[in-house]
Order: C-alpha cells, then sequence, then structure tokens
C-alpha cells in the first residue's frame, strides 16, 4: 500500500477493478449500499455515516424484560486471533445480558476444526444447543438432515438484502432460510519486501498468477534458503481449502460447477485438466522445488506466523487480523529477534489474490451463520425462541455483526459497512480495504449438504495423497473425484 511503497495508483485504481458482481447477484444492498462502486474509496465513502439503535432494534424483537433460558454454542476465537478479537466477544456476552437481564445464558465457544464433529455428535444424543453459530460451509448439512428451525432474517427484523446474496445461499436449503448470516470474509494476498527484493523480485508487485506464486517461492527458496510460499495442507482442517480452493479455482478447476455463475452441481470437475493443473502447481512447490514449508502437511495457517515474523517465509493467504497478529508477535518479542521482527512489520504487503492463467481471479467468500436447533435435538426438549432471537438479533445487527468481526473478517449485515467502526476500523486497521474489496470476488463453497465432507476431508486427501507421492497427481484428482461422485449421488453423508 502507498504507506508500504505501493502505489496509490495501485490500491485505488486496481483494487476498484475487482468488481465482479455477477458473482454476488444484485447490485443492490442494504440501504444505499451499492457493490457496483465496490472499490476502497467507496467503503470508506460509506463508513459512519449511519447510526443504529441496536438496543431499541432487537426489543421489537424480543422484549428486554423477557425471562428465558438459552444455551448457545459459536466457533470461538483462534489462539492466533489478536486481543482485539477476544475483548469483542467478552463485550458482547455482556452487552447481551446487560439488555437481557432476565435470560439465563450458557455460551461455549468451540475451535473451528471441532466444532462441526462436536454438533454432529450432540445432535445425535439429543444434547445439543438451542442457537449455534456454524462456519459458513456447516449449515446446509444440518438443514438438509432436518435438525435446524427455519430461521431467516424476517425473524428478527431485518431484511434478506441486509446481507450478501452468497451468504444467503449458504444458508437456504430445499427453497428454504435455515439461518441468518453473521459476517463474511474474503481474505488477500501478502507478502515480504524485503525477502522479494532481496530475492531479485519486485518488491512492491506481488505474482500476479498462481504460475508467478510457484516462480516466486522458487526463487525465493533458490537463492535465500527459506521458504517462498505458505502452502497449507493439513487434512481435515478448515485452513486448508480456504487457501487452496481459491487456487483451484483461479486455474479455471472446481470440486463442481459452484465458480460459474449459475452453478448446478451436476457435473463433479476435479478431475477436469484445469483441476489437475492446479494440483500440480502444489505438486510443483512442495516435491519438484521444495520451496515451502515441509511442515505444509500438518500446517495450519497459524503454523505460517512464527517463519513470517522472523524473516524466513515469503508469501501466505490470510486475512487483515494477520497484521494485527504480526504486530503483537514483534512486541512480545526480543533482542536480535525484535529487530528482524520489526523489519518484517516494515515489508509486510497486502495485495490482491492471484488468478489463473485465463486472468480469473477468485477468493472463498467464506464466514459464518447462525442458526435456531429444532427442540427434539436440544438438551431438555424445548428451545426457548425469543430468547434465541433476542441473541441472534443482537448478533446480526449491524453494531455487533461488524464488532464480532473486527480483526478477521466483515460484518454479515451489510448495514455495518455504513457504522462508526467500520471507519475506526479502516483508520486503524491496516490493509483491511484490501481484503474488503475482494468481496465482490468471492465464491461461496458449495451449498449442498455434502460440502463439509468434501472441503474438509477429501481436498485435503486429495492433496495429501499428491504431495506425499502416494498417488500422481492425475490419480489423486480422479479418486477425489470419484469420492465426490459417490458421496454427492449416493445423496450426502
Amino acid at each position: 500500500m502507498s504507506e508500504h511503497g505501493l502505489g496509490r495508483a495501485l490500491q485505488r485504481g486496481m483494487l476498484s477493478a475487482v468488481l465482479v458482481t455477477g458473482l454476488m447477484g444484485s447490485s443492490a444492498l442494504g440501504a444505499g449500499v451499492d457493490i457496483s462502486k465496490w472499490s476502497p474509496d467507496y467503503v470508506r465513502s460509506i463508513a459512519g455515516t449511519e447510526t443504529f439503535d441496536t438496543v431499541g432494534h432487537c426489543n421489537s424483537v424480543t422484549p428486554t424484560d423477557y425471562k428465558g433460558k438459552l444455551t448457545f454454542w459459536y466457533q470461538g476465537i483462534f489462539e492466533a486471533d489478536p486481543q482485539i478479537m477476544r475483548d469483542n466477544y467478552r463485550d458482547f456476552f455482556a452487552a447481551f445480558r446487560a439488555t437481557y437481564p432476565g435470560i439465563e445464558l450458557t455460551e461455549q465457544g468451540i475451535t473451528y476444526n471441532e466444532l462441526l464433529d462436536k454438533f454432529r455428535t450432540a445432535l445425535l444424543g439429543n444434547s445439543a444447543p438451542m442457537a449455534i453459530r456454524l462456519q459458513i460451509l456447516g449449515g446446509t448439512e444440518f438443514a438438509a438432515k432436518g435438525y435446524l428451525e427455519e430461521l431467516k432474517p424476517e425473524d428478527v427484523g431485518y431484511q434478506p438484502d441486509d446481507f450478501w446474496p452468497g451468504a444467503m445461499k449458504a444458508v437456504t436449503w430445499d427453497g428454504k432460510v435455515y439461518g441468518i448470516p453473521t459476517n463474511n470474509e474474503t481474505m488477500a494476498f501478502i507478502w515480504n519486501a524485503d525477502i522479494f527484493e532481496r530475492a531479485g523480485l519486485d518488491p512492491d508487485n506481488p505474482p500476479a498468477t498462481w504460475d508467478d506464486v510457484v516462480s516466486y517461492s522458487k526463487q525465493i527458496h533458490d537463492k535465500l534458503g527459506i521458504a517462498g510460499y505458505g502452502l497449507v495442507a493439513k487434512q481435515n482442517a478448515g485452513n486448508t481449502p480456504y487457501r487452496y480452493m481459491p487456487q483451484l479455482w483461479g486455474y479455471g478447476g472446481g470440486v463442481f460447477d459452484e465458480a460459474d455463475a449459475n452453478p448446478t452441481y451436476g457435473e463433479v470437475r476435479l478431475d477436469s485438466p484445469e483441476s489437475i493443473r492446479s494440483l500440480q502447481a502444489s505438486y510443483d512447490m512442495y516435491v519438484r522445488d521444495k520451496s515451502v514449508p515441509v511442515s505444509a502437511l500438518t500446517n495450519t495457517q497459524g503454523e505460517n506466523q512464527a517463519p513470517f515474523i522472523s524473516g524466513q517465509l515469503g508469501m501466505m493467504i490470510s486475512h487483515p487480523s494477520e497484521y494485527a497478529r504480526m504486530v503483537e508477535l514483534a512486541g512480545a518479542a526480543t533482542g536480535s529477534d525484535k529487530a528482524v521482527a520489526d523489519t518484517v512489520l516494515e515489508n509486510m504487503r497486502y495485495g490482491l489474490i492471484p488468478t489463473g492463467p485465463e486472468g480469473k481471479r477468485a477468493v472463498v467468500f467464506g464466514g459464518s451463520n447462525i442458526h435456531i436447533v429444532k427442540s427434539e435435538f436440544v438438551e431438555g426438549g424445548k428451545v426457548d425462541e425469543p430468547a434465541a432471537k433476542a441473541l441472534i438479533c443482537m448478533w446480526t445487527s449491524p453494531e455487533w455483526s461488524l464488532k464480532l468481526a473486527w480483526a478477521g473478517s466483515n460484518p454479515g449485515n451489510v448495514n455495518g459497512f455504513k457504522t462508526q467502526w467500520m471507519k475506526e476500523r479502516l483508520d486503524t486497521i491496516r490493509f483491511l480495504d484490501v481484503t474488503t474489496s475482494m468481496l465482490p470476488n468471492g465464491i461461496p463453497f458449495p451449498a449442498l449438504p455434502e460440502a463439509p465432507e468434501i472441503m474438509n476431508i477429501i481436498v485435503p486427501d486429495m492433496m495429501q495423497n499428491a504431495l506425499t507421492g502416494s498417488m500422481t497427481v492425475e490419480q489423486a484428482a480422479k479418486d477425489a473425484a470419484e469420492k465426490v461422485r459417490k458421496l454427492h449421488g449416493g445423496g450426502g453423508l
């Protein structure tokens, strides 16, 4: 960005060219939010332009003197998240209890990689929570199995166009809506300009294409003896598909036709030539060039943080919160490590996700959604719906959907972009405008009940099979495609 040597023209001009409104549906969102104008300048122009009365609004949904009881699970804070995220979650639950003192709330934060399995087990034992916030690919599975109540934005006083169309797609199954988006996220490409310069690369320009990522990673490794790209390939971990799918889509591949304007999910494409080429790129970096961490097979993004802040990793993909985390890590460093960390911070850059060879730029349209569980699967056999809707109303408000997405995501309720807190985020979170500008390039995971199995198991297993040499690249892709065909054709999980 300009404060780090990347010209303002690139930031304003190139990022405004991100617009792919066809991926997201209508250009009109919320009241006065227009994604046809989406760019860093536009996002900044609407920030701080409107105020919202969260308590007053939610009082119209569930009166604040209501007395009840609620059990609630949510995807909690990662160890690698910055402190401000912990503070905002603490503040939300304090605010909810202050607003609804008569509701006895029992909440539990569960890690991303544990939440789905724990919820499945609880459902089978009729001991699930009344309400749950799940990662974006989870809801369709449970809606299709009949575990979730219908829940629309209108049920808590909002409208569907207060949320991204791609997010609403992820909470819709068989024509019915089973949840409300809480936050939506797209990531960006991160690089160390100092490493680029020392490796003979242009420090102010990231790789334009995924083929460039492969060649840049090799050049960094060959010249400096460090890892070029932070490949993530851990099995049964959400970090893996979030970083591999942009590569797969960029090359023109896909699991199905999910990257098409109007997907039907009728054709499995994991073994297409384009998908195989994408997998080959990961193979080339890991096996042929050895230019990525050897621990990539067991790494999540958290394992990329230490080598990046110590100047031993050149490139990676992550959220704006990655910068905040690097600031914390640099602050904890001492001696010579502190000097290295400060140099990394000074040279940390964010840019657009690379394109494929045909110019396609894509990123996972991620996030989370909040749901109400059917009474028969809940501990005690009864859901307190007014209590659940009170919490859901507050969480999905412009205020709290923004605050609870503070460092690593974006508000699910697009009116959050107009709040004073969005202006504060833009002023205090470096590179936030880059990741936010990627939203129109976002592609949701397939809105299918099998999506968690495909993304968290089959896709990472495909990568593992190719990178460990247990299968050739082509065999690994074909094996994964057949597993998807069997899973999808067999009616899901």
